[in-house]
């Protein structure tokens, strides 16, 4: 049981250590694209949403990108089981006078019930669509090659991330 336990462990711990975060989504994208053209970039990942031109003749684009929706399952939770199915209860009085002055009274009571007992389940959170992207700033300077780059929104990525932009940018 101790082996399990420790196995167990060391499998979460593989797990979690291959899971990217935004922080390092952000290192990633500074690290390949800060001193390259925006336009290689938006060329490699699409082109940006918007633009804000700056007095020095820079420019500021919202990229999003690596947009994908899947429906979460509804949270379900059984309860305990609910009565039989059919059940019914029947009580017989006798009376009877076994001897002058002498009166007995017997009461039985007998009840059947047929059918299975069958749990309920209650939902406890809807199924909903979630969707999810990356989306980032990046600024340029007058010749079009990116100054900086920063992670504005980001959401939990597809499969085991918890975040979309590291599936998209981070190392590999």
């Amino acid at each position: 049981m101790k082996w399990a336990a420790i196995a167990l462990a060391l499998a979460a711990s593989v797990v979690v250590a291959g899971c990217k975060t935004t922080e390092e989504a952000n290192k990633a994208l500074r690290g390949k694209w800060i001193g390259q053209t925006a336009d290689a970039f938006f060329i490699e990942n699409g082109p940006p949403v918007s633009s804000y031109e700056l007095d020095g003749g820079g420019v500021i684009y919202t990229w999003r990108g690596g947009e994908t929706s899947y429906v979460r399952p509804a949270r379900v939770q059984t309860q305990g089981a609910t009565q039989p199915l059919n059940r019914s209860q029947r009580t017989v009085t006798t009376v009877s006078n076994p001897a002058p002055g002498t009166t007995v009274t017997r009461t039985r009571t007998t009840s059947t019930s047929f059918g299975a007992a069958v749990p309920t389940s209650v939902i406890v959170e809807p199924a909903r669509r979630v969707d999810l992207f990356c989306e980032a700033q990046i600024a340029t300077d007058a010749q079009g090659v990116i100054t900086s780059v920063r992670i504005n929104k980001d959401t939990e990525g597809a499969g085991l991330s918890f975040s979309r932009c590291a599936e998209l940018f981070g190392d590999e």
